[in-house]
């Protein structure tokens, strides 16, 4: 599985950015989509993820600012980042699971076996 996450760029404070993470294989829809990011000096911590179900999951520090989407069709992921914060700046990164039906948080690094290289969104002050 290749995944390939595109839509960094510099944005000013309040602004909005759309990521999009494109996943090759023939099983996307099998898949549990998370979106990670990594701050400068920082672990990579957890954003928001959409299980296959649908269901979705977020950090409380981007709820109520960020929906996380997919577009099973085009087998690609989607981050929506609204009122983006300074601290928002980070590489962010899009990760796949194979889950099973039942909605789970798979919320930490470790439950995510399939990773993109990221993209790097900066947002000025």
């Amino acid at each position: 599985v290749q995944l390939q996450a595109s839509g960094g760029g510099l944005v000013q404070a309040g602004g909005s950015l759309r990521l999009s993470c494109v996943v090759s294989g023939p099983t996307f829809s099998r898949y549990t989509m998370g979106w990670f990011r990594q701050a400068p000096g920082k672990e990579r911590e957890f954003v928001a993820a959409i299980h296959r179900s649908a269901t979705t999951y977020y950090a409380d520090s981007i709820k109520g600012r960020f929906t996380v989407s997919r577009d099973n069709a085009k087998k690609t992921a989607y981050l929506q980042m609204n009122s983006l914060k300074p601290e928002d700046t980070a590489v962010y990164f899009c990760a796949a699971k194979n889950t099973i039906l039942t909605p789970y948080p798979y919320t930490t690094v470790a439950d995510y076996t399939d990773w993109g290289r990221g993209t790097l969104v900066t947002v000025s002050s």
